[in-house]
């Protein structure tokens, strides 16, 4: 049997539980440890059941059975004298493919790539479909301000922009300097070349630092003979979406796979927002870098148009690079 060590938001879990997926599809027994990462009160939470997923959940005793962690008073002494007896494998990079060929192993690391469920993708956009707004329950306020932003979202040029600061995150180092405000704004005049009238629906967890970022584009992009009404257009065409917590985040995403484009951060929540996106016709922009000085090739999905932090067109993604 093999046990994946569940991690992270509700992006996270979703590539993590992909891969239980590719190794069921190959014949494999697979449990998930849910315990170790989430006991603690400031765990963030096991978001998958919105999807009507019901994880197979290792017991304590089959997780210990990898990670040598009994409390019984023998082995607690063995692991004193010779050290703890780990059998476990950590993920390399984006994608191992070694990760797929253990039948016996816990296994450790974000699985951050289609490469891992690839051949099994229709089953993963099953899995992954949301509920009807309506089938939800959730709270007259919040119901009404979602169905509210999806109704313009479907009946617009409808773009989402995920923004995550780095300095909300551990291991700043890893992201500093990539998704950069001109990160941002190459991304939108990408957009606007090739659609002027598109709606720009920003999803954000600093949405002050957001809308001082959109004041100043908007300051930016104002023509002296500009009238009144022009200029009050053009502010209309920045929508920031903000009634979610931690707990309904799974509505922001939800709202981003309805848009028509997406522009992305290097976060698997909007990785999955784009990739769950239908529109066939789908622009994707994301930074072209994931993190730094780490490989990332194995993140990016097929036509993805890469920009960098300076805002200039890197490339963009071929099928043959995939």
């Amino acid at each position: 049997m093999n046990i994946i060590r569940m991690s992270g938001g509700l992006g996270n879990q979703m590539f993590q539980y992909a891969l239980y997926m590719k190794l069921r599809s190959m014949g494999k027994e697979v449990k998930f440890d849910d315990i170790n990462e989430y006991r603690h009160d400031n765990a963030r939470p096991i978001m998958l059941s919105v999807f009507g997923i019901d994880i197979p959940r290792a017991s304590w005793d089959e997780i210990n059975k990898f990670i040598d962690g009994s409390m019984d008073f023998t082995k607690r002494l063995r692991r004193g004298l010779f050290g703890r007896k780990i059998i476990e494998y950590v993920e390399e990079g984006f994608y191992d493919p070694k990760v797929l060929s253990f039948d016996d192993m816990y296994l450790r690391g974000g699985f951050q790539s289609d490469k891992y469920f690839a051949g099994i993708e229709e089953e993963i956009r099953n899995a992954y479909r949301f509920p009807n707004l309506e089938t939800m329950h959730l709270p007259d306020k919040l119901y009404q301000v979602t169905s509210e932003c999806m109704e313009q979202i479907e009946n617009t040029m409808s773009v989402s922009i995920h923004m995550r600061r780095s300095d909300s995150r551990e291991d700043e180092e890893l992201y500093e300097g990539i998704c950069t405000e001109k990160y941002y704004e190459g991304a939108v005049q990408f957009i606007q070349e090739r659609y002027p009238e598109a709606v720009f629906y920003i999803f954000s967890n600093e949405p002050k630092w957001v809308k001082s970022w959109v004041d100043n584009l908007i300051q930016s992009q104002i023509k002296e003979d500009m009238e009144p009404w022009e200029i009050q257009a053009l502010q209309q065409r920045f929508v920031m979406v903000e009634a979610n917590t931690e707990y309904t985040g799974y509505l922001d995403m939800q709202l981003m796979t309805k848009c028509k484009h997406n522009i992305i951060s290097n976060s698997t929540f909007s990785w999955w927002g784009a990739w769950l996106n239908e529109n066939q016709d789908k622009i994707v922009i994301a930074p072209d870098k994931w993190k730094n000085n780490v490989e990332s090739d194995d993140i990016y999905t097929a036509g993805m148009v890469l920009i960098n932090e300076k805002g200039r067109v890197n490339r963009t993604v071929k099928k043959d690079e995939k």
